[in-house]
């Protein structure tokens, strides 16, 4: 038995525990939805999926201001797919979706376990985007969480420290196209400054990777195992208009000709236009480079998004999302309406896309978005 299962059966156990404990404070929620879509463009061209996430909370307050709780959630999902009137298939899997245990006072958090870590300014195209997997289209913001010790202490200042070790994510992570070595302890932090309106930080992070697991053919690596480092960039300012830029400088420490280096970099900017209830626009501009030698910027992948957002009244909203690949000429367009209700959730989404899906982050050439096509969502929330 490894220790990120042991770690995960004796968290389960301690909160069964605690949740007979009256001086405590327990909860239990969860979250419900289902949906079906309709692609013609794909082979599998009508899908359903239907995913429950239960979550228990528990809270152990020590004296004033300082705090221990806990959170266990699991991911329950099962998808059916099917070329109408030719061939059907099912999968289903269940699966931890966090799990850890947290200490925290007025100025100190730590939080270990199965956690999302998640920070930078940026918002559809984000090169910050080093744990998790949170995709900009999607209402829920779902994402797998990663295993590791995050800590945080906050200054009287709104400054903060960041300081986390990660440790059995075999898996690549975020916008990674290397996988990690299995069960080798990765690192890092980051350090957020405040300014008289927004603030800034930078983030850095170490991990061992294995560049024999790239899928492209034809292509022979030397070495099984290879150090990476990751710096980090990130402002945000807010004035008449909302103001960010975020970066990332992602450099092996061999030489692997283009993939030794690789440069992110996303500037952005919002604002609501006084029209009806206000309509919110944001625009980001994305530019991603990999080269042999540091910011050479000799081979350039350039994407431009735009994302804008109404709420005809309380309880509905619409959005439009769009992205122009300018390398590739190609186009993406998604608009969702939304109807919500005090705990139900209705989301209908039309998308037109190109058949081979590239944005970074969003899924490859597999993605269920790709082509035109339709979908429902429903969402319930106890």
């Amino acid at each position: 038995m490894n220790a990120v299962l042991k770690f995960h059966i004796a968290l389960f156990s301690s909160l069964f525990i605690f949740s007979n404990i009256t001086t405590g404070q327990f909860r239990f929620s969860g979250q419900a939805s289902a949906w079906v879509q309709y692609a013609p463009d794909n082979w599998m061209d009508f899908s359903a999926n239907g995913r429950y996430i239960p979550q228990l909370n528990y809270k152990i307050p020590i004296k004033s201001e300082h705090l221990f709780d806990f959170e266990a959630s699991a991911n329950i999902n099962g998808i059916f797919d099917a070329r109408l009137f030719e061939s059907t298939q099912f999968d289903g899997k269940i699966k931890a979706y966090r799990a850890w245990g947290r200490y925290s006072n007025a100025h100190l958090e730590v939080r270990a376990g199965l956690q999302k870590i998640t920070f930078g300014s940026a918002q559809m195209i984000r090169p910050l985007m080093w744990f998790d997997r949170m995709d900009p289209r999607d209402p829920l913001q779902l994402t797998e969480g990663v295993w590791g010790v995050l800590g945080r202490y906050y200054f009287n200042n709104n400054a903060n420290i960041w300081l986390w070790g990660l440790y059995g994510n075999n898996d690549a992570k975020g916008l990674d196209f290397i996988p990690a070595i299995r069960n080798s302890p990765e690192g890092g932090g980051r350090i957020q400054l405040p300014l008289p309106k927004g603030e800034m930080a930078f983030s850095y992070h170490y991990r061992t990777t294995n560049p024999s697991k790239i899928l492209f053919p034809g292509t022979i690596y030397p070495h099984k195992q290879v150090g990476e480092h990751k710096v980090g960039f990130d402002i945000r300012m807010n004035s008449v208009v909302g103001l960010w830029l975020e970066a990332c400088w992602t450099r092996l420490n061999r030489d692997f000709n283009y993939n030794t280096n690789q440069e992110m970099i996303t500037a952005g900017t919002d604002y609501t236009f006084g029209i009806g209830n206000g309509l919110l626009a944001a625009f980001e501009q994305f530019v991603y480079s990999y080269d042999k030698n540091a910011f050479a910027f000799a081979h350039n992948t350039t994407l431009s998004a735009l994302s804008l957002s109404y709420p005809i009244n309380v309880f509905n909203n619409i959005r439009a999302m769009t992205f122009y690949n300018w390398t590739d000429d190609q186009t993406y367009l998604f608009v969702t309406f939304l109807k919500q209700f005090n705990r139900l959730s209705f989301y209908v989404t039309g998308y037109w896309n190109p058949k081979i899906f590239a944005l970074p982050g969003m899924g490859g050439s597999g993605n269920r978005f790709t082509g035109k096509g339709a979908q429902v969502m429903v969402v319930w929330n106890h």
